[in-house]
């Protein structure tokens, strides 16, 4: 029952009340498929903003990086791989790698058993739902829901791959093949790492040994874009740079993915049994500027469900990462990021809202 202060006595002070509770949603999976859905509730519903403006038709090809030269034991092939692999960087921050080693039939693999995870109840998937940016498998929706003021079209589960690998108990075949797959990706993600290295004019194993990728931190991040009925007005993901080092990705056979470059939005469309790389945030801070991570985003359909899965490779999460001394000796070529351990970059990133290269600006020199 309500009560009223006496006449005549102060007026009550509001009481200290606890926050309230976080927000149950619903998982766009199952939004989806209400039946007779024909729009899309207010909080899915991004402003209109630059990033809305038509898609390039640029007839400029993303870059292709052939992993067996840059493996290869011939120095002229391998260093002339190594030079593309530098251009890509500056010119892109985003590539192809073909010819990686990593088996067609596990790629398949994987997709179907993330999609077979996003087809289990909603129950099951909420219960392995983390609190924390860093507990080892999170299951969500949108991009950060306890703090997101719209929401992203997207479901998603991260799984923490290396140094300690973890996997849902669901589906069976999940662990087994998520187990195989890191591993074999991993092994490519380290080699283009020590290329970058040398790209840069530093040591092969430079970026290995001080940002100790022996225990460096790899994670699946499936992603779920279900059709939309209004993709005009949603986003799977909005303009965002990667943390960490490099991200591999493959996908489904539905586009979705577009890349900033020149100032105008790409479709980025890969070649079949091949990765899409990227540079981080993490590459951007150790190369002081010369190699910058690209801000790229999501887009949804409204007739196929897109399954992405992005695989980062960050340093280890005790690693503090600055720019690489060689790379700031000249007077004219200050540092221009400062030190930041990798653990709470990656907190402060994936904490708040997703929005732009916001993070990485936190850190730059002078702002």
């Amino acid at each position: 029952m309500a009560t009223t202060a006496p006449t005549g006595s102060p007026p009550s002070q509001p009481s200290l009340t606890h926050p309230p509770p976080p927000r149950k949603l619903t998982t766009v999976k199952a939004l989806s498929e209400s039946p007779g859905l024909s729009s899309i509730p207010s909080i899915y519903t991004f402003p209109k903003q630059p990033y809305h403006e038509p898609v390039s038709d640029t007839k400029e090809p993303i870059p292709t990086i052939d992993f067996s030269l840059l493996a290869s034991s011939h120095p002229d092939e391998r260093s002339e791989t190594i030079r593309e692999l530098g251009k890509a960087c500056r010119d892109w921050g985003f590539f192809m790698v073909t010819n990686h080693g990593v088996p067609e039939r596990m790629m398949k693999a994987i997709i179907e058993a993330c999609r077979e995870f996003f087809e289990l109840p909603e129950e099951e998937k909420r219960g392995i739902s983390g609190k924390h940016v860093l507990d080892p498998i999170r299951f969500g929706t949108s991009f950060n829901e306890s703090v997101d003021e719209i929401l992203c079209w997207r479901d998603y589960v991260k799984i923490f791959q290396h140094p300690e690998f973890h996997s849902p108990n669901k589906p069976p075949s999940f662990t087994e093949i998520a187990l195989e797959y890191s591993k074999r990706v991993r092994l490519v993600a380290r080699e283009i790492i020590r290329g970058i290295s040398e790209s840069l004019g530093l040591e092969k194993d430079y970026i290995d040994e001080t940002l100790n990728l022996e225990n460096g931190l790899q994670l699946i991040a499936a992603n779920l874009y279900p059709p939309c009925p209004r993709p005009e007005l949603a986003m799977g993901l909005p303009p965002h740079s990667d943390h960490g080092l490099l991200t591999l990705l493959i996908q489904n056979q539905i586009g979705g993915l577009q890349v900033q470059h020149k100032g105008k939005w790409v479709n980025i469309d890969p070649i079949p049994n091949s990765f899409l790389a990227n540079i981080g945030d993490h590459i951007e801070i150790l190369s002081n500027g010369k190699y910058k991570s690209v801000l790229h985003r999501a887009v949804v359909n409204n007739r196929d469900v897109r399954i992405s899965i992005a695989v980062p490779h960050g340093p280890a999460l005790d690693a503090i990462v600055s720019p690489a001394s060689k790379l700031v000796e000249d007077v004219g070529n200050p540092p221009a990021y400062g030190a930041m351990k990798y653990k709470e970059y990656l907190e402060l990133q994936q904490g708040t809202m997703l929005n732009g290269k916001s993070s990485l600006e936190r850190i730059r020199k002078g702002v």
